[in-house]
C-alpha cells in the first residue's frame, strides 16, 4: 500500500562523517534524527545535497539511508535521494530505499551529461519504477545538475509513473519556480527565501538544508508561515552565501551538541577561524 506522502517542513539533512570526512558517523544520525523531530520538523531527505550524496559510495548511501529510517520516530518521514550519475545506480539507490522502508525517493537530474527530454524521462521513469508504490519526487536543481528538467519531461512521468507525488524545486526565483506549480503534484521549496511567496502560490512546504541547522526557524517558516522567519532565512542564506554551506551547518550542529565532528568529504572543506567566527555570530 503507498505511503503517505510528504508534508509540511522537511529537513535537507547533513550527512554525519568522521575521520575528516573518510568515514560515515552512523551513531550520530539518531541525535540528529531526535534534534530534527523535536524542533516541530515533520521529516528530512537524506543524501541530497545537503547531504553530501553525491560525494558518497553507493554503498555509503545505503548505509546512512538505513541509520535514518531505523532512528526516525513514529510520524517522522524518511525520504532518500537516490540521484545518481548512472541510471544503474540510481536505480540501485531506489530499490534499496523500497526496501529498507523509506517513506519516499527523490531524484535529481545526473550532472555533468545534460540529458534531453527522452534520456532524462526515461532515466526517472526507471527510478520512479524502482521505487513504486513509493512516493517519488523529481529533484529540480538546475544550478547543481546544470540544466533544469523540462516540465514536458514531467507532464510525461505523471503519465507513467502513478508514484509520481511532486517535486523538490530548488531554483532560486519564483520565475524558476513557477511552472513547476503543476495542479495535483506537491511542489517542495528549496530555497527558503522563497518558500511564503511559493507557498502563496500552491506549493505544498519546504525541503530545506538551513533545517539541519536552524530546525525551529524553518517549522516556523512553513508552519506558521511567519514573517520574522522569512527575514531570518534571508540573513542566514546571504551570510553564508561565502562560507563552505556544509562545514558551517555542521558547525553550528557541534555547538549545539548535535554532532561530535563537524567533517565534510573533500574535495568539501572545513571552516577557516576567521570563518567559525562568522558562523558563531549567527
Amino acid at each position: 500500500m503507498p505511503k503517505r506522502k510528504l508534508q509540511g517542513a522537511i529537513a535537507a539533512a547533513v550527512t554525519p562523517l568522521g575521520e575528516g570526512g573518510l568515514s560515515l558517523d552512523l551513531d550520530a544520525v539518531g541525535s540528529l534524527t531526535t534534534f530534527l523531530a523535536t524542533a516541530s520538523i515533520d521529516g528530512l531527505l537524506a543524501c541530497g545535497t545537503t547531504g553530501e550524496g553525491v560525494l558518497l559510495r553507493v554503498e555509503e548511501r545505503m548505509a546512512v539511508a538505513r541509520a535514518f529510517v531505523h532512528a526516525a520516530p513514529n510520524g517522522f518521514a524518511v525520504a532518500v535521494h537516490a540521484g545518481a550519475q548512472s541510471t544503474h545506480d540510481t536505480v540501485a539507490l531506489a530499490a534499496h530505499a523500497l526496501e529498507h522502508g523509506a517513506d519516499a525517493v527523490a531524484v535529481i537530474a545526473p550532472p555533468y551529461f545534460r540529458l534531453d527530454a527522452d534520456e532524462l524521462f526515461l532515466h526517472l521513469l526507471a527510478a520512479a519504477n524502482a521505487c513504486d508504490p513509493l512516493p517519488f519526487y523529481a529533484y529540480e536543481f538546475a544550478g547543481r545538475s546544470g540544466y533544469a528538467i523540462p516540465v514536458p519531461v514531467i507532464e510525461r512521468l505523471r503519465e507513467a509513473a502513478p508514484n509520481l507525488a511532486g517535486l523538490k524545486v530548488s531554483d532560486l526565483t519564483m520565475e524558476e519556480v513557477r511552472p513547476y506549480l503543476l495542479e495535483g503534484l506537491d511542489v517542495f521549496i528549496g530555497s527558503e527565501p522563497l518558500v511564503l511567496a511559493g507557498m502563496a502560490e500552491g506549493a505544498a512546504g519546504a525541503v530545506s538544508g538551513l533545517a539541519s541547522a536552524w530546525p525551529e526557524t524553518i517549522a516556523s517558516l512553513v508552519h506558521q508561515r511567519d514573517a520574522a522567519a522569512r527575514e531570518r532565512v534571508v540573513t542566514l542564506r546571504d551570510a553564508l552565501a561565502s562560507i563552505p554551506f556544509h562545514a558551517a551547518l555542521k558547525h553550528v550542529l557541534v555547538e549545539r551538541g548535535v554532532l561530535l565532528h563537524g567533517d565534510v568529504r573533500a574535495p568539501l572543506r572545513s571552516l577557516t577561524a576567521a570563518e567559525r567566527e562568522r558562523v558563531a555570530s549567527l
